[in-house]
């Protein structure tokens, strides 16, 4: 008998969907400053390159030109009755066009927090009634978030509240999908490295019988390893080539804890850093105000990516004196793999035998990348 996620699958199967008149329909929610709409856009792209229509709704653009007296910026200063009503004209639209059989990506939040508080920015039974196949939060690195903010809206934040409105948008998500559709379908998905991951979001519309693989590394301890990080980031392409995949590494917001620490030991109160393309200033307290919120959540939403994954592969490379390059994150994400009853898949590059802590949590064991692909392509996770 299938499990849950058998039966999503079965269910975002596009021809199945074809023959009984239903596109594949998609929510995609995520905080203000993360800029969804090219994301999705190179998602829709993709799409019409192999073939297929997807439309593209962004709720806040429509409500906006649904209330041209209103200032933009200022539409959330609306009474809560008339914006309620606004949207509920957008996602009417949104529910005729799904009704055709389109495939539709929803751009929208899950929670406003504005003036007169927090709430959510969705109406139950217009969701209900969509039926989404997909509930996506999109997120980023809170710096990446903090510069957009600071250049494209006129929102007075802190690094904490990046963080805060963030995890906002991925509990409300999931709460909302598991209200309506059951277990499984709410996901967490990086802007980051923008390619792959769109990628990433068009193989989970359409090409949902690829595995959804979590690609496990070494990150902190070969930092100042440049044979070695290429080597890892090999690895990640080659995964992303073949599979779905939710790379941890594609948030990188410990880097910033690095900074200040290294700020700090030279005196500086200030760190400069390149985000968007951009010379963003941050202070050194404001990021040692965030440090442990910044580890939570990475801790949590490396968790809840290993959660949503078929199977969890994880890279062992050599370091320069022939020790393995295991750390104790690494363990503990086979660990969590293992205990979720994922596929748990290692490549031992390193030194030696594994120990009881890799080898008893690990499915197999790999002394290769090339010898684990040729596995996954023997059982049909990757096409010959």
């Amino acid at each position: 008998m299938p499990n849950d996620s058998s039966r999503d699958r079965m269910s975002l199967n596009p021809e199945s969907q074809e023959r009984g008149g239903r596109g594949v329909r998609v929510i995609v929610t995520g905080q203000v400053g993360l800029d969804k709409r090219p994301f999705l856009e190179q998602v829709v792209e993709l799409a019409m390159d192999n073939g297929r229509e997807v439309s593209l709704f962004n709720v806040g653009e429509r409500m906006s030109a649904e209330a041209p007296d209103i200032v933009s910026e200022r539409i959330l200063d609306l009474p809560r009755q008339r914006l309620t009503a606004l949207r509920r004209s957008v996602f009417k639209d949104i529910l005729q066009k799904a009704s055709t059989g389109a495939n539709v990506i929803v751009n929208t939040h899950a929670t406003f927090r504005w003036k007169h508080g927090l709430f959510h920015a969705y109406d139950h039974h217009q969701i209900a009634e969509f039926d989404a196949d997909l509930y996506v939060t999109l997120v980023d690195d809170v710096d990446a978030v903090h510069e957009r903010l600071q250049r494209e809206h006129e929102i007075d934040h802190t690094l904490k509240d990046i963080l805060v409105w963030r995890e906002e948008e991925i509990v409300v998500t999931q709460a909302m999908a598991e209200a309506i559709a059951g277990y499984g379908r709410a996901l967490v998905l990086s802007r980051g490295n923008p390619s792959i991951n769109a990628q990433s979001l068009y193989r989970l519309m359409f090409e949902p019988q690829r595995k959804r693989v979590y690609p496990s590394f070494p990150m902190t301890h070969v930092l100042d390893l440049p044979d070695v990080l290429k080597e890892i980031e090999g690895f990640r392409e080659v995964l992303a080539k073949h599979f779905i995949t939710f790379d941890p590494g594609d948030l990188d917001e410990k880097r910033l804890l690095f900074d200040a620490g290294e700020a700090t030991k030279r005196g500086r109160d200030r760190v400069e850093v390149e985000v968007n393309g951009r010379s963003v200033t941050l202070a050194v307290s404001d990021i040692t105000l965030v440090a442990k919120d910044i580890d939570a959540q990475i801790y949590a939403r490396d968790f809840k990516l290993i959660e949503q994954s078929d199977m969890i592969v994880s890279y062992i490379p050599v370091l320069p004196d022939g020790r393995p390059a295991i750390s104790s994150g690494v363990e503990r994400e086979l660990q969590h793999a293992f205990e979720c009853t994922k596929e748990v898949y290692v490549i031992w590059r390193g030194g030696g035998e594994p120990s009881p802590f890799v080898t008893e949590t690990a499915t197999r064991v790999f002394s290769s990348l090339p010898e684990l692909l040729s596995y996954c392509t023997d059982r049909g996770y990757i096409a010959g």
